[in-house]
C-alpha cells in the first residue's frame, strides 16, 4: 500500500503507456481476434515487442524522475470473452495470471531506475468498449468480473483499473468485486465527442452516481478513449467532482468512436498538440495523478505530454 500512497500524494503525475492495442496491431503488424492482445502472450515474438514497448515508456519515467503505472495486458481477458476467443475459462484465467507475471518481470528489470512502479491489473468491459450492446446490472458485472480480479490478486497486482467503462452499473460492479477482493480500484470512463458516456450520462453525473452506489469508492476516476477536445469543455464547470478525476488517457484522433470503428488506417493526430492540450487539462484537474494515452497514441505522444508536465522527455 506504500506505493499507492506515493501515487496518491505525488506532486507531479505518474506516467503510464499509450495505445497498447493500436500500437501492436496497426504499427507492429500483430493480429488477434476481437482486438484481444492478451492471446499474444503465447507468442514469443509478440512478448519481445511488448517488452520494447513498455521499456520505452519506462525510459521516459526515468528521465522525468517520476513514478510509473505499469498496465497488464488483460483488457479483454475476462472469462466472459473466452467463447469469442476460442478459449476456456481456465485458459482466460491462465492468460490473466501470465499478464500479471509478465508485468512483474518488467518491473523487476526497472526497479533500480524508476520508483515506484505499480503493477496495474487492467479489466475491460464485458461488451464493446465504444458502444455497449447490453448493459449488465451491477451485481451481474461484479459476478462476471470477479474471477479475473481474483486471479490478478493471487498473482500480485498493486491495484486494478477498469478501463473503457461505458456505463455506470458495470463500473460499480467492478468496484464491488475489487472491494470483495481487498484491492484498490480505479474506474476509467469512455466518453463520446460531447463528453458524455455512450449511455448518455454526463461525466460528472457518472462519477457521483458510481461513488454513491459502490460498496467502496474507487481511488479515483479516469477519462480515456476520447480526444481532449471531446471532454475538456465538461471540465470547465469548476464543480467538486472534478477533484475525483485522477487520470487521463486520451485518444490521438478527434474522430468519433463510430468513425474509429470503421477506420482502416491509424489516425495518429499531432503529438506536439497532444502534449500542449494535456498542459491545459492539468490546470483544470487539480487531482491529476496519472497521464498516458489511448487509441492511436504511442511513445511520441506520451513523450510530449511528459515534456509539458515534467519538463523532460526521453527519446522515443
Amino acid at each position: 500500500m506504500q506505493n499507492i500512497e506515493r501515487l496518491m500524494n505525488a506532486k507531479t503525475p505518474f506516467l503510464t503507456d499509450g495505445g497498447f492495442e493500436t500500437w501492436l496491431f496497426f504499427q507492429q503488424g500483430f493480429s488477434a481476434p476481437e482486438f484481444a492482445a492478451v492471446v499474444l502472450l503465447d507468442e514469443e515474438e509478440a512478448r519481445a515487442a511488448m517488452r520494447r514497448y513498455f521499456d520505452g515508456f519506462l525510459e521516459m519515467a526515468e528521465a522525468a524522475g517520476t513514478g510509473y503505472v505499469l498496465d497488464t495486458n488483460s483488457w479483454r481477458a475476462a472469462t466472459a470473452w473466452g467463447p469469442k476467443l476460442g478459449k476456456s475459462e481456465g485458459d482466460m484465467l491462465r492468460l490473466t495470471k501470465d499478464a500479471v507475471s509478465f508485468a512483474r518481470e518488467i518491473r523487476r528489470n526497472w526497479q533500480g531506475r524508476v520508483s515506484p512502479i505499480l503493477v496495474n491489473g487492467v479489466v475491460g468491459p464485458l461488451g464493446d468498449g465504444y458502444a455497449p450492446d447490453r448493459l449488465p446490472s451491477a451485481e451481474e458485472a461484479r459476478r462476471m468480473h470477479l474471477p479475473q480480479i481474483e486471479a490478478m490478486c493471487e498473482t500480485g497486482v498493486d491495484m486494478v483499473s477498469a478501463i473503457t467503462m461505458t456505463n455506470i452499473p458495470e463500473a460499480v460492479g467492478v468496484a464491488d468485486a475489487c472491494a470483495a477482493s481487498g484491492i484498490p480500484v480505479v474506474v476509467s470512463f469512455t466518453v463520446e465527442t460531447d463528453g458524455r458516456l455512450p449511455t448518455g450520462e454526463h461525466l460528472g453525473e457518472a462519477i457521483l452516481r458510481a461513488d454513491a452506489a459502490a460498496s467502496r469508492e474507487p481511488l479515483y476516476y479516469m477519462v480515456n478513449c476520447a480526444h481532449p477536445d471531446h471532454f475538456h469543455p465538461a471540465l470547465s464547470t469548476g464543480e467538486e467532482w472534478l477533484g475525483r478525476i485522477g487520470g487521463v488517457r486520451a485518444n490521438a484522433s478527434r474522430l468519433s468512436h463510430a468513425e474509429l470503428d470503421v477506420a482502416e488506417e491509424l489516425d495518429e493526430g499531432n503529438p506536439e498538440e497532444f502534449g500542449r492540450l494535456h498542459a491545459e487539462l492539468s490546470r483544470a484537474l487539480p487531482g491529476l495523478k496519472v497521464v498516458g494515452g489511448c487509441c492511436g497514441t504511442d511513445h511520441r505522444h506520451v513523450g510530449c505530454v511528459s515534456q509539458h508536465l515534467h519538463g523532460k522527455r526521453a527519446a522515443a
